[in-house]
């Protein structure tokens, strides 16, 4: 995984969210070097900033990209007008997001670019539980899960971070996009969907006392 992106406060905790989820990332603030970067990192999925500094935006790197690589673009900008995003699609994007955006949208659509190249399982099974993010479905011991988006989105964020314990600030940033809601939120929603689970099996989410959650059979 590349991410270029100038602006630190937006490429730091992205990139580490990418780390989290289990990709290999490197990352830079400008096209610099470029094409070394390319061909010595060989990357499946580039996440581009449209405006950069030194000279060449994310529309020139993506056109570098598809003379040297069949490594997959997703455009980060702020530029939300049709033709920016006809104009990113003709240079050779596969994908596009709005500034500002929710970290777990980015996630999700990596995954999804992940998913067309033929890279990633479509399904993830932790126990008796089998979740297709694709489909958007949840199955416990044979049975289907009736969950609301909320608890679906903590739900595939648990099992893409099985074992280890996430903080309800975590939850927040990435299910919601925000920090500044109640914290109260996450517990609810959480108690929700831990009763759902439980209705066909033994507990998977744990409560890491003062910590957060964390998703083990």
């Amino acid at each position: 995984m590349l991410v270029v992106e100038d602006e630190e406060s937006i490429r730091a905790p992205l990139a580490t969210a990418l780390r989290s989820a289990g990709h290999q990332v490197h990352e830079c603030a400008d096209g610099a070097g470029f094409e070394g970067l390319v061909d010595a990192f060989r990357p499946d999925v580039a996440l581009l900033d449209l405006n950069l500094p030194g000279g060449r935006d994310g529309y020139a790197l993506t056109r570098v990209l598809r003379d040297r690589s069949d490594c997959a673009v997703l455009m980060l900008t702020a530029r939300d007008a049709l033709t920016d995003r006809i104009r990113g699609f003709d240079a050779g994007a596969d994908d596009y997001v709005v500034k500002p955006f929710a970290i777990v949208e980015v996630l999700a659509r990596v995954t999804a670019i992940l998913r067309r190249l033929g890279r990633v399982p479509a399904t993830v099974q932790v126990g008796d539980l089998i979740v297709d993010e694709e489909a958007k479905v949840a199955v416990r011991a044979g049975t289907t899960l009736d969950l609301t988006g909320t608890e679906f989105r903590i739900l595939a964020y648990l099992i893409a971070h099985r074992g280890r314990i996430l903080s309800k600030t975590q939850l927040l940033t990435q299910v919601w996009g925000y920090e500044e809601y109640d914290p109260n939120l996450v517990e609810v929603h959480v108690s929700a969907l831990r009763r759902k689970l439980e209705q066909h099996g033994p507990r998977l989410i744990h409560t890491a006392r003062g910590l957060g959650y964390v998703l083990r059979p």
